[in-house]
């Protein structure tokens, strides 16, 4: 149980196996799965979905529930075998040893107690400390983890501070007892990428400080290469491959290892190119394949590979890998194709708008009612302060921001889910109404929405033929069929890469990604001529993502549809779009040219936020701009620019009292700041050369 130079592993599993039962049977969720971590190690458990990431995790703490069981193998903390304890046994262990920062703060904060009572509460419960020293403890973890305001922070309830913050507080709990190992599973998923990115910072920092080890479970695979020292990648419940992260990333020699990192967004990597996708789905509990469990999947499998369940060898003393035909790839024998294909039918954006807004506003609140009448005011929330927007024919406008920022409501008022209180709206040239009630029949066919939840887009008693049968029916121009929507309901289950018995399935029968597919036909179903869609791709998995990426473009190449395409993936927006603009509290600060935004951003946000990308090669350690403070309320806007409180580049009082104006960048690219543009462009060139 010793290795990393004679150090003993805080925690580690040999030989591995743990079931689930569901009826009476007992399906195989791990199977012979060997990992261990030393102190000061951050090491990352990357994978598809169900994969059992989350399994080995909870496993490892010995937290399993009542269907599941460890069949075969050990895990030892600290050395001592703890596969057996009981929950007794481990409540001893858990909180004061072994933490957790899951993936959802909220819901494992009570809104009954306020911050500080329930840090201070492990701190008496783990800690023996008295009700004060628990109050002052939690109080120094707060500050710990960044918090500005510890005091008035730990007097309020989770639901009264931000994601980001309430991310922070469950990092002080898990850290307030100096556990030996942390298991953080996927904890910054659903933050902005700048809350991300001090998140990471202080995962880091306090990880080293504590002389921890940590799993981090994630699939965002460039955030694991910035901040893992090694990385195991799981499929089918076992390891595929194990290997410092340098290792991993620049020389992989797993197929399922290679088409993961190929599956990433390449930022713009061209109109005309197609990410690399693993074809199939992951396996079943109740189906595994016979053979390696990846070989349905993999275009190197060999007739050996389908019979033949690859041992998990030694590349290195550090490296484990489990292929028939990984000294063919080492060697450079075996190359697997993963390099972007040239899209069949490419489109470029054509002259003339499908889209313009001008002058939208949107205020949420403020004195109505009752208040009105007896003479309270209330301030409003200015969601969408005098934006304008234009979208070309056959283009993609990216919408990013934090969130808050006013992205998703902008996509309200265009779709009419949301009314504007002012400003028009012109869709292919004809003015329509801010309200989608009063909006023609013809509009509503013309605008369609993609959701972040495909769920919102289906009936769940409702097939998918049925489900995409209904739009057709009920927004064609002219009356059909029921033997032409069947053909329809065909050509666009074809056209998003679904079997054409798919037809029958219910949503209960689909994957996430298959549901997004549908809900994705479901919007083409009208032949729009703009689709707006709202964080597609934010809670699929990469393997997935890249599908739902190739089909935006390949159905925006076909349709001659545009796109108001909103995502917090930098990334993934830069790969789709032609045009990026960048809101800031209600206000677009920067807008322009993807190549000329993501390459070379103006504003200090947008320089903020591209710097903040983590990318996907443990070489590349970027300077990052961490901005400092809270984003502010829409409630309560900063006078002058809305930006000056966390501004790296804040000039004087002119930012605080002033509004900047609009600066033209030249070919439409807009800054809204008051530092002169070739001064911006100064800075951010000196910034990324290193010069200060």
């Amino acid at each position: 149980m010793s290795g990393n130079n004679g150090t003993t592993p805080i925690i580690q599993a040999i030989n591995l196996h743990m079931d689930y039962q569901f009826g009476s049977r007992w399906l195989n969720a791990l199977y012979d799965v060997n990992i261990s971590i030393y102190p000061n190690e951050i090491h990352g458990l990357v994978g598809e979905s169900g994969s059992g990431k989350s399994t080995l995790a909870l496993g490892l703490m010995n937290y399993m529930s009542g269907n599941a069981r460890v069949r075969e193998g050990k895990i030892f903390f600290k050395g001592e075998d703890i596969t057996h304890k009981s929950p007794d046994e481990m409540r001893r262990i858990w909180g004061s040893q072994i933490s957790l920062v899951p993936q959802d703060a909220l819901a494992s904060l009570n809104p009954s107690y306020k911050i500080g009572e329930q840090i201070a509460e492990i701190a008496r419960l783990h800690l023996g400390m008295d009700k004060k020293a628990a109050s002052d403890r939690a109080i120094e973890m707060l500050r710990n983890v960044k918090i500005a305001d510890p005091e008035s922070v730990a007097d309020r309830y989770p639901h009264q501070i931000s994601g980001g913050m309430q991310q922070r507080v469950t990092i002080a709990m898990a850290l307030i007892t100096k556990p030996r190992l942390l298991i953080l599973d996927e904890p910054t998923t659903s933050l902005d990428v700048t809350t991300q990115a001090v998140i990471v910072d202080l995962f880091r920092e306090l990880i080293r400080e504590n002389q921890a080890a940590a799993l981090y479970v994630s699939h965002d695979l460039g955030l694991v290469a910035q901040l893992c020292d090694r990385v195991t990648v799981l499929y089918g419940g076992e390891v595929m491959a194990s290997a410092p992260v340098q290792d991993l990333y620049h020389r992989p020699l797993h197929p399922y290892t290679i088409s993961l990192l190929a599956s990433l967004p390449r930022p713009l990597g061209g109109q005309e190119t197609r990410l690399h996708t693993i074809e199939g789905v992951a396996p079943s509990l109740a189906d595994r394949p016979n053979g390696c469990v990846f070989a349905p999947r993999c275009h190197a499998a060999l007739d050996l590979c389908h019979m033949e369940n690859p041992p998990i060898e030694s590349v290195s003393a550090d490296r484990m890998i489990k292929c028939h035909r990984w000294r063919e790839i080492q060697a450079g024998i075996l190359v697997i194709d993963t390099a972007p294909k040239v899209m069949s039918v490419s489109a470029p954006p054509e002259a003339g708008f499908v889209l313009q807004g001008r002058g939208l506003n949107k205020t949420f609140g403020g004195s109505t009612g009752l208040a009105r009448v007896f003479g309270a005011k209330a301030k409003g929330v200015r969601a969408v302060d005098d934006v304008s927007i234009h979208i070309n024919k056959r283009s993609t406008l990216g919408l990013v921001g934090e969130s808050g920022s006013g992205k998703t409501t902008l996509a309200r008022l265009v779709a009419g889910l949301e009314a504007a209180d002012s400003g028009e709206l012109e869709l292919m040239g004809v003015s329509i109404s801010a309200d989608v009630a009063d909006r023609s029949r013809d509009a509503l066919r013309q605008l369609q929405m993609i959701f972040q939840n495909p769920n919102d887009a289906m009936n769940p008693y409702m097939s998918v033929g049925e489900t995409l049968g209904r739009t057709i029916e009920r927004l064609s121009i002219e009356r059909v069929s029921e033997s032409e929507i069947k053909e329809r309901v065909a050509a666009l289950l074809k056209a998003v890469r679904l079997p054409e018995d798919y037809a029958k399935r219910y949503p209960s029968e689909l994957s996430g990604g298959e549901k997004q597919r549908v809900a994705m036909a479901r919007a083409f179903a009208a032949n729009p001529a703009l689709v707006v869609a709202d964080e597609p791709t934010s809670a699929l998995d990469v393997s997935v993502q890249s599908v739902i990426l190739n089909l935006l473009k390949d159905l925006r190449a076909q349709q001659g549809a545009s796109y108001l395409f909103i995502s917090h993936d930098l990334k993934a927006v830069a790969y789709l779009a032609d045009w990026i603009a960048v809101m800031y509290l209600g206000e677009i600060v920067e807008e322009g040219a993807a190549e000329h935004v993501y390459n070379a951003p103006s504003h200090p946000y947008t320089e903020a936020l591209i710097s903040a990308i983590p990318m996907p090669d443990p070489a590349v350690q970027g300077k990052r701009i961490r901005l400092e403070g809270e984003l502010p309320s829409a409630g309560d806007l900063p006078r002058g620019c809305r930006f000056h409180t966390r501004c790296p580049r804040k000039i004087g009082a002119i930012c605080e009292t002033d509004a900047p104006p609009y600066q033209d960048a030249g070919d439409g690219h807009k800054i809204r700041c008051h530092i002169p543009v070739d001064e911006l462009t100064r800075l951010q060139q000196n910034r990324v050369n290193g010069v200060t």
